[in-house]
């Protein structure tokens, strides 16, 4: 016999040694196997920017759990973990450290050097964490883990980015992009957040060349760019300004003459119909610049500064020179008037600010040609979502994607990989660094200061940590494209579309089949928790005070695909009690044991086919949910099998075959509570891993079954024909649905369990109640029991009903004598004092609801709670009627 289980479940001490035992024996590696079939799954890379929050802990828990279910289902599975290097937000975390500890800033350590900073806080935070994922039991393939600049991805992105060019679908240009002032680089659309917020609507006065006292009035939300103003555009089928189109207006504050243009871009019916034209800074201006041949004029730096050339407002911040302008503007006669503005404002979804449009030379890649097979392997069902509804969130974007901006304005990341000639001005890309320009052989080459964004190297991340683009990869061979992506709804854009595009062009395949969406993990009012709010939640400390079991099946119950979910630190405790209620039930199993291997008995009482019954009915359904990833009603059902149907009736049938001194009918005992503690606990040892590990070490292995030392390596449970027993678990149910109306009548009467009855029960089913007997005199406190069929009952039933109380199941109904219960005088006593209480409660409630102002005035919720009250009344007082005339 293995161990015994001591006598409390300590998750500290045993966490740590299993999953030490786990990896120590390789049970995490993943190997390519032609007898089975391949489950991949690749780890979304956290960020190595700092700790995981709970939302790595809900993202770790559901691919754990389907790894974990995989495995044991027989195939090679294999769950590749890793970590990205998240370009902005590291460089963005140790420039912080670098100047609030030493005063420095990266210019003053140089390039090489902050680089080095950078790669020691991988190392630091990298590691802690894997650490902290092998605390919530992860079972990733380690050996396997990537970074994506490793040598190997960071190969891949170069020969992506090559490939790319060459196709004609990367290339440099000046455009409109999106700026981040703050972090000082540019941002893809996808990384924009844009927030409703109040503003302005400043209306100027532009005057038209050689009129006197004309002019076009433009309204703007944004004057500090009015210094790039290089035109004014009206609609072509705009009247009010036909004989303007042609003709110069002068720019105030700035002296400079510009044309007005006719163009159908401009909306008659918003603001005056005429529209500053300030191509540098609006991408729509752009656009119409570009079709009217109008200068480009950029006004704001990097850092969101005016431009030297413009006087007193050079140096000046855009927003202190959107003052100093319009002050001036006002006191020089060109401000018409001030409305207020409530307007759409684009944020960088790193440091929050506002981001500024503006026109810069960066890298794009053309997303037009690149979409439609995406689109396509969405929409023709290769790749799908679950929830189905998030593919139109996916087919939305990608159907009106713009081109991807992909050069960032960083140190830390892929530095793309072209050079530039400084004699011939030629552009050379190469997957190696050159020495020579590719056009004019010149050795007089540098290279972008750019590296590329972040996303680029992770929308490779399913098949470079393959060995990708090493086509002879027995592993990308073997393993790709992945299975499931289990991802949060919040990066569909800048991850999930650009993996899919990425896999379809480089791989000719979708890089998986399904892409498995979760909701956000927000507190418990429903906020997203965030360190302003102060109400992150540590999943390590967590997991540390309740054990990693707890914290996950918290995080899995109640939980459904796509929707968020509210974390409730007491579920952990009511998790941590069904642990020790499934410990203490392994435990009771355990001491009763004198078997040494688990076989189940050919002859079998009516109470072990119930229960074999049962969990041969369970064993396909979780299944079936766990392959819809319903895996929160999967865990609920083996929950409430645990809890209600072994621990509380199964283990309480057997007792008197464990104590009792037939050793036959007690090895019958032992053999079906092992055998179905064991598959029990394989359909909970993916939610619960460490707690059912240690139990299935301590019990007696199944006969024949030769599957290894490690439950997480046993075959999953399947459904056997054999153990059905539908008319054997009907009769159970029945003597249990008997039991429970029983005991629910004993509550309600303050009946302590060692006061026994006679029990009289009147039923059609008499065969069962009679085979029952022995189970209800012991389960429902009875003296004796006695079974009349209805037909026999007759008018003894109704006479005997006097002076008894009754309860009733679908198909009977039970009498006990309150006499052998209670004191009948003091009982009645008591029934009446509350009866009287009730009343005089649903009285008062009643006026109050009878009151047209109390229904018209007060809250309606309020109002809702009083109604649900009074009918909770209504039906307490009824039952307490039905006790007073029973007791006579």
């Amino acid at each position: 016999m293995a161990k015994e289980l001591p006598k409390a479940y300590e998750p500290q001490e045993v966490e740590s040694r299993i999953y030490e035992m786990w990896e120590k024996n390789g049970c995490f590696e993943g190997h390519r196997d032609p007898e089975k079939k391949p489950f991949t799954i690749v780890m979304p890379p956290p960020n190595v920017t700092g700790q995981l929050h709970m939302g790595h802990a809900m993202d770790c828990t559901l691919q754990d759990i389907l790894t974990r279910f995989k495995r044991m289902e027989g195939y090679a599975a294999l769950w590749v973990p890793g970590t990205d290097h998240a370009g902005i937000a590291t460089q963005i975390k140790v420039e912080e450290a670098l100047r609030e500890k030493e005063g420095l800033t990266r210019y003053d350590l140089g390039r090489e050097k902050f680089l080095e900073r950078v790669w020691d806080w991988k190392e630091k935070y990298g590691a802690r964490i894997v650490e902290q994922q092998k605390k919530l039991g992860v079972s990733c393939d380690w050996s396997r883990a990537r970074f994506t600049m490793d040598e190997g991805l960071s190969r891949a992105v170069r020969h992506v980015f090559v490939s790319l060019y060459n196709k004609g679908f990367i290339y440099k240009g000046s455009r409109i992009i999106n700026w981040c002032p703050h972090c000082v680089t540019a941002l893809s659309d996808a990384e924009v957040e844009y927030q409703d917020k109040p503003g302005h609507l400043w209306h100027i006065r532009y005057p038209i060349q050689g009129e006197a006292d004309r002019w076009v009035i433009v309204a703007t939300t944004r004057p500090e760019t009015m210094l790039g103003d290089t035109g004014v555009a009206v609609n072509p089928a705009d009247e009010r300004y036909t004989d303007l189109v042609g003709k110069t207006c002068i720019l105030p504050l700035v002296g400079r003459e510009m044309p007005i243009v006719a163009d159908e871009y401009v909306d008659v019916r918003f603001g005056t119909g005429c529209v500053k034209m300030t191509p540098a800074h609006d991408p729509n201006d752009f656009e119409v610049g570009l079709r009217h041949h109008l200068e480009t004029i950029r006004v704001l730096d990097d850092n969101g500064k005016v431009v030297e050339g413009y006087g007193k407002y050079s140096g000046m911040d855009r927003y202190e020179a959107r003052k100093a302008i319009v002050a001036d503007l006002e006191e020089q006669g060109y401000l018409v008037k001030v409305e207020p503005h409530q307007h759409n404002v684009g944020t960088c979804y790193r440091c929050h600010n506002d981001v500024e449009p503006l026109i810069s030379a960066q890298w794009f890649v053309k997303m037009e040609p690149l979409a439609k097979e995406a689109l396509r392997v969405v929409n023709e069902g290769e790749t799908g979502f679950v929830p189905e509804r998030f593919s139109k969130t996916y087919t939305n974007w990608m159907e009106n994607v713009r081109d991807w901006c992909i050069s960032r304005q960083l140190w830390w990341g892929h530095r793309i990989p072209a050079w530039t000639c400084e004699d011939c001005g030629e552009i050379t890309v190469s997957e190696t660094d050159p020495t020579e320009c590719a056009h004019c052989h010149s050795k007089h080459i540098r290279q972008e200061e750019d590296v590329l964004d972040t996303w680029f190297s992770s929308a490779l991340w399913p098949f470079s940590t393959l060995g990708w683009p090493d086509e002879n990869s027995e592993d990308f061979k073997y393993f790709y494209p992945t299975d499931v992506l289990v991802t949060g709804y919040d990066i569909i854009f800048f991850w999930v579309a650009r993996m899919i595009f990425s896999g379809c062009e480089h791989t000719g395949k979708p890089p998986f089949h399904t892409v498995l969406i979760h909701g956000l993990v927000r507190d418990d009012k429903g906020r997203k928790m965030s360190k302003s709010l102060g109400n992150g939640i540590d999943p390590l400390e967590i997991a540390e005070q309740y054990g990693a079991d707890a914290l996950r099946f918290n995080l899995i119950t109640g939980n459904s695909p796509g929707n968020d979910m509210r974390f409730y630190t007491e579920r952990c405790e009511a998790m941590r009690n069904f642990a020790n209620k499934i410990w203490n039930a392994s435990r009771f199993v355990q001491m009763n044991l004198t078997i040494d291997h688990v076989e189940l008995p050919e002859e079998l009482e009516n109470e072990d086919k119930w229960i074999l019954s049962k969990l041969n009915a369970l064993v396909p359904d979780v299944t079936d949910n766990m392959d819809r990833y319903e895996l929160g009603v999967a865990a609920q059902k083996v929950y409430d099998f645990i809890w209600d149907d072994y621990c509380d009736w199964y283990i309480e049938f057997t007792k008197t075959r464990l104590q009792g001194s037939d050793p036959a009918a007690k090895e019958q005992a032992q053999q079906v509570l092992c055998y179905v503690l064991i598959q029990t606990l394989k359909l909970l040892h993916p939610f619960m891993p460490f707690l059912t590990e240690e139990i299935w070490q301590a019990l007696p292995r199944e006969a024949g079954s030769g599957e290894g030392e490690f439950l997480m390596l046993q075959k999953w449970p399947e459904r056997r024909e054999e153990l059905d027993f539908p008319a054997e678990e009907k009769a159970v149910d029945l003597i249990i649905d008997a039991t429970r109306a029983v005991r629910t009548k004993r509550a309600e009467l303050n009946v302590l369990p060692s006061k026994k009855a006679h029990l009289t029960i009147s039923t059609l089913e008499t065969g069962v109640f009679t085979q029952g007997i022995p189970l209800l005199k012991r389960l429902a406190y009875a003296s004796g029991v006695t079974v009349v069929g209805v037909s026999d009952a007759g008018s003894d039933a109704e006479e005997s009903a006097k002076g008894q109380v009754s309860v009733v199941t679908h198909v009977a109904r039970v009498f006990m004598p309150l006499a052998e219960l209670v004191d009948l005088e003091q009982e009645k006593k008591r029934v009446e004092k509350e009866l009287g209480q009730r009343r005089n409660e649903l009285a008062g409630l009643e006026a109050r609801l009878g009151n047209p102002a109390f229904v018209s005035k007060a809250p309606e919720q309020v109002v809702r709670g009083q109604r649900e009250r009074a009918e909770t009344l209504r039906a307490l007082i009824a039952k307490l009627e039905q006790s007073a005339a029973s007791l006579g």
